[in-house]
C-alpha cells in the first residue's frame, strides 16, 4: 500500500556519462532509425501498404531508456518507438517483417502494425502485448508493475523472458512509454491512481512533441504531463531534453535506479522534435507549415553527433558507423522484401490459448456434504484456490477489508489472505478489468470482481482491446489468465444500475469465454475451471440465484462438490429430461437457457409433466453446439429463454442458428422468449415483473409450442 516516498527527484546530468562503446552503439542505432526512417520514405509505395510511425526525432531519449533496461524488466512501448526496440535488440529485419506483415514477423505473425510488439525471448526484456498504445497501455503496464510487487511480496519470482522463473539479479522494473496526447485519457489517471496507491515498480516515459495527429498541444490540454503528475501524491517527476542523448541518458539512469530500490513510481517528461508524419497515411506536409522546420533545429541525431565530436569521436568512424547502419538497413530491407508471407490456413489459430480443463474432475456429491447457496460455493471456491494457488489474488470494489462483497461473496478472505492477495479497489472499472493482462504477462493470477453488470462499461475498452486481442495478435504468446466476475440479473426491484444483463454484448467481443452458472455445484467447478483456464473468461452469477430466496430457485441449491471439482467449459448440462414414452410419441420440447432461465422453465414445466426437456448451457462462449443440435433433434421443437430483452440479443442468434441448421428436423419454428425490449429495469417491482420473463410467461411459450 503507500508509503512515504523519498525525496523528489532532481535531473544531475553531470555525475552520469555512459562509456566510450554505449556511446557508439547509441550513435549506430540512432543512424539505423535514422535511415529506417529513409528508406521507409523513399520506398513508400511498398512500405505504406500497411501504416507505420517512425522514432524520428524521439531517437535519443528512446535509446537511452532502453540501454538502462535489462532482460528481467519489462516494456510497453508505442506505436512511435522503433528506436526503443532496437535498443532492446531488435534488429531492423524483425521490424521490417511486421512493417510488411510477413509470416516471421516475431511479434504477431503479420498480424499486427509495425511497432506494435509482444517479445518473450530470452535476452531480452519482456514486451506483453498491448492495442495500439494511446493511452489505454497504461493500465496494462502498471498491472504488470501490481503483479511483480505482489509475487514480490509472496516470494515468488515473475515470469520473465521465456525461461523458467528465477529471481532476476536486480529487481525489475516495468516501462511504460506513452506520448503526451494520450496522458489526457482516463484510463492513465487511473493507471497513476493506483501506481502510487500501491507504490509500484513502474516508470512513465511520456515523449512530448507537441502534437497529436493534426492537433497542437494547444488544442489538446491545458497543462503538460509533468505538470499532470503533480496531482498525484507520491508520483516522482522527472523532466529533461530528450532530444538530448547525454542528458536522457543520465536521467533514465536516475529514473531506474529509483525504481529499482523501490522507492516508488516515477514520471519521465521528455521533450521531443516530431521529425517524421504522425503515421504514413497522415502526411505531414498537409498541415506542419513552419512547424516542421522550427522542429529539425532540435534534431537529436547532429546535435549527438556533434556531442561525440567534442568527447573525442573521429568524424571518419562517425560516418563509418552511418555506412554500417545505411548497409544493414538496405540488406534487410532486400531480405524482408523476399521473406514469405503467412499462410492463409493459418488465419484462426491461437484464438484462445488450450484449455487447462477438458473434462470434468473431482466430487460433484460428496457423501455426507451439506447442501450449499450459490454464493457459499463461490466463495468456498475462490477460497480453495487462494489457499492452492499463491500466485492467485483477488480484488475489485468492496471486496476486501470487513464488508468482503457488497453480497458477502468475499466474506473473511481478506483477514485470511492478508490485504495483498485481497483488496480493494477504487472505482475504476477499466484498472480493474485491464491490469489482469498485465498480471497475467509475469505470471500472477487475477480473479476481480466488477460489482454489478451495469459498472462493466468503463471496463469494455480494456477487455476488448487488451484482453481479448492478445492470444491472437501476439501469436499465441500472451493469452491472457483473467477471471471476471460479474453479478448480473434482475429481482426485487434492484432498478436500473443494479439489475441489468449484458450477456450479448460481451458475447459480440471474440477472444473472451463467457460463463453463467444457474446453480450451486456448477458455480463451483465452473469457477475453478475459468480460473484455471489460460484465457480471459466473465463469469456471470444471477444475483437472485445468489440465496434461493427467489419463488421457484430452491434448485439452485445444491450439494456442495468437494474442493478441486472442476467442469469444462463449454459443456452443457440436461438440468431436466422429458419422459421416455412422451418423447417417443412426440409429445416434447426443449427450453434452451441459462442462469435464471433454467428456473422459470423448470418451474413452467410443471403444467405440462414429462414433455419439457430444459437444456443449462452453463457457458455461453465456447457454446456446447453439438448438445444443442443433439435436444433440438431429439424433440423436434424448442424454446430459447433468456432474461435480457429480446432484440438482436444471443437469444436471437442462437434461434437463426438453430432454424438455418436443424431445419430438417423442426416440427415448428424456434420460440424465444425475453424480456421487454427497452433500455433498462424500472425500479418499481410491477413494472419489473412486467419487463422480465416468468413462468408464467414460459408456461404461456410453452402451451403454443406444445400444442404447434
Amino acid at each position: 500500500m503507500f508509503t512515504q516516498p523519498a525525496p523528489t527527484l532532481e535531473p544531475d546530468f553531470a555525475t552520469t556519462r555512459p562509456n566510450r562503446e554505449t556511446l557508439r552503439r547509441a550513435y549506430l542505432l540512432m543512424r539505423t532509425a535514422d535511415e529506417l526512417a529513409r528508406l521507409y520514405e523513399e520506398n513508400k509505395a511498398v512500405t505504406a501498404r500497411y501504416v507505420h510511425a517512425t522514432a524520428r526525432g524521439h531517437e535519443a531519449i528512446q535509446l537511452a531508456a532502453a540501454f538502462h533496461l535489462t532482460p528481467h524488466d519489462y516494456a510497453a512501448p508505442y506505436y512511435r518507438d522503433d528506436a526503443l526496440l532496437l535498443g532492446l535488440g531488435v534488429a531492423p529485419y524483425e521490424l521490417m517483417l511486421q512493417l510488411m506483415a510477413k509470416r516471421d514477423d516475431p511479434f504477431s505473425g503479420g498480424r499486427t502494425y509495425y511497432s506494435h510488439p509482444s517479445l518473450r525471448r530470452p535476452g531480452q526484456p519482456t514486451i506483453p502485448h498491448q492495442s495500439s498504445a494511446t493511452g489505454m497501455q497504461a493500465i496494462p503496464a502498471t498491472g504488470v508493475a501490481h503483479g511483480i510487487k505482489y509475487l514480490e511480496g509472496q516470494g515468488l519470482a515473475p515470469k520473465g523472458s521465456g525461461t523458467p522463473a528465477a529471481t532476476p539479479p536486480v529487481p525489475p522494473v516495468v516501462l511504460c512509454s506513452i506520448g503526451d496526447g494520450a496522458m489526457t485519457e482516463g484510463e492513465v489517471a487511473e493507471a497513476l491512481q493506483m501506481a502510487v496507491l500501491h507504490q509500484l515498480p513502474i516508470i512513465y516515459l511520456v515523449q512530448d512533441n507537441d502534437w497529436g495527429i493534426s492537433a497542437t498541444s494547444r488544442e489538446m490540454r491545458a497543462m503538460d504531463a509533468y505538470e499532470f503528475a503533480a496531482g498525484f501524491k507520491g508520483l516522482q517527476r522527472l523532466q529533461f531534453d530528450g532530444a538530448d542523448f547525454l542528458a536522457s541518458y543520465a536521467g533514465m539512469q536516475q529514473a531506474t535506479e529509483y525504481v529499482r530500490l523501490r522507492h516508488g513510481p516515477v514520471l519521465v517528461h521528455a521533450k521531443c522534435p516530431l521529425l517524421g508524419h504522425h503515421t504514413s497515411g497522415v502526411r505531414r506536409e498537409w498541415y506542419r507549415g513552419d512547424n516542421l522546420a522550427q522542429h529539425t533545429l532540435q534534431d537529436p541525431l547532429p546535435r549527438f553527433h556533434q556531442q561525440l565530436l567534442e568527447l573525442g569521436f573521429e568524424e571518419a568512424d562517425l560516418e563509418e558507423l552511418g555506412r554500417q547502419a545505411r548497409a544493414t538497413v538496405l540488406a534487410d530491407y532486400e531480405r524482408a522484401l523476399a521473406a514469405p508471407n503467412p499462410d492463409p490456413a493459418t488465419f484462426a489459430d491461437h484464438e484462445f490459448a488450450p484449455p487447462a480443463v477438458t473434462e470434468e474432475t473431482g466430487e460433484r456429491s460428496p457423501t455426507g456434504a451439506d447442501k450449499a447457496l450459490m454464493v457459499d460455493a463461490a466463495l468456498h471456491a475462490v477460497d480453495d484456490i487462494l489457499r492452492e494457488f499463491p500466485e492467485a489474488l483477488f480484488y475489485g470494489q468492496d471486496v476486501g477489508g470487513e464488508l468482503g462483497g457488497v453480497f458477502r461473496e468475499a466474506a473473511l478472505l481478506a483477514k485470511k489472505y492478508g490485504d495483498a492477495r485481497v483488496f480493494n479497489t477504487p472505482i475504476q472499472e477499466a484498472y480493474i478489468v485491464g491490469s489482469t493482462a498485465g498480471m497475467s504477462a509475469v505470471g500472477a493470477k487475477a480473479i476481480v470482481e466488477i460489482q454489478f453488470a451495469d459498472y462493466i462499461w468503463p471496463g469494455l475498452n480494456q477487455l476488448v482491446e487488451e484482453l481479448s486481442k492478445s492470444c491472437y495478435l501476439s501469436n499465441g504468446k500472451f493469452p491472457v489468465q483473467s477471471l471476471i466476475r460479474v453479478p448480473v440479473g434482475a429481482y426485487g426491484g434492484g432498478g436500473p444500475y443494479h439489475s441489468g444483463s449484458v450477456e450479448s454484448t460481451l458475447l459480440t467481443i471474440r477472444g473472451i469465454k463467457v460463463v453463467y452458472p444457474s446453480n450451486a455445484a456448477d458455480m463451483k467447478g465452473l469457477l475453478r475451471a475459468a480460473f484455471l483456464d489460460p484465457n480471459p473468461v466473465v463469469l456471470l452469477e444471477h444475483k437472485g440465484l445468489y440465496w434461493s430466496k427467489v419463488p421457484g430457485t430452491e434448485d439452485a441449491k445444491t450439494v456442495e462438490p468437494a474442493a478441486g471439482y472442476a467442469i469444462p467449459l463449454g459443456k452443457a448440462a440436461v438440468a431436466q429430461e422429458a419422459d421416455a414414452t412422451k418423447l417417443r410419441n412426440g409429445e416434447t420440447c426443449v427450453v434452451i437457457t441459462y442462469g435464471m432461465g433454467v428456473h422459470w422453465a423448470k418451474t413452467a414445466s410443471k403444467q405440462f409433466p414429462g414433455q419439457v426437456e430444459v437444456l443449462d448451457l452453463r457457458t455461453l462462449n465456447p457454446l456446447d453446439w453439438e448438445a444443442v443440435q443433439a435436444a433440438v433433434r431429439r424433440h423436434g421443437k424448442a424454446l430459447v429463454l433468456t432474461e435480457e430483452p429480446l432484440l438482436n440479443s444471443f437469444a436471437e442468434s442462437l434461434a437463426g442458428r438453430i432454424q438455418r441448421h436443424c431445419f430438417r428436423q423442426l416440427d415448428a419454428p424456434v420460440f424465444t422468449l425475453g424480456a421487454a425490449n427497452l433500455p433498462a429495469i424500472a425500479l418499481n417491482v410491477e413494472l419489473e415483473k412486467q419487463m422480465l420473463p416468468s413462468p408464467e410467461k414460459v408456461a404461456a411459450a410453452l402451451q403454443e409450442l406444445l400444442g404447434y
